[in-house]
């Protein structure tokens, strides 16, 4: 089993930036991919980047966050990090770290994978972030 737990959420301007942080225990040998989705008020939660974990540590990022918002894994502190720039008024949600297990999420042999929210085993519990005018 894998624990995931979230921190760096908060409050910040339109403009700013903001690092949400993703720190896995338990199980970590056996993640594949991790994952930040979000969740706005009434609305479906979403992909917002993925790394994977093990092997390589590519890179996929949803086309609304791309050149804003960064992902990257430190495998030794066994935590992710999402580097979050030029914020606006979409980007307020609840942000939720997952992580894939069995390899279903995998980018390779298919490239979508990382961004389907069914094949994430593991979910943190969510943090707040607000973005402000």
């Amino acid at each position: 089993q894998v624990q995931l737990i979230e921190s760096g959420g908060g409050l910040v301007q339109t403009g700013g930036s903001m690092t949400l942080s993703c720190t896995a225990s338990g199980r970590t040998g056996s993640i594949y991919v991790v994952a930040w989705f979000r969740q706005a008020p009434g609305k479906e939660r979403e992909f917002v980047a993925a790394v994977d974990w093990f092997g390589d540590s590519n890179t996929h990022y949803a086309a609304s966050v791309k050149g804003r918002f960064t992902i990257s894994r430190d495998k030794a502190k066994n935590t992710v990090t999402l580097r979050m720039n030029n914020l606006n008024a979409e980007d307020t949600a609840v942000y939720y770290c997952a992580a894939d297990s069995d390899d279903d999420g995998s980018y390779y042999p298919h490239p979508s994978a990382p961004q389907s929210e069914i094949v994430y085993d593991y979910w943190g519990q969510g943090t707040q972030v607000t973005v402000s005018s």
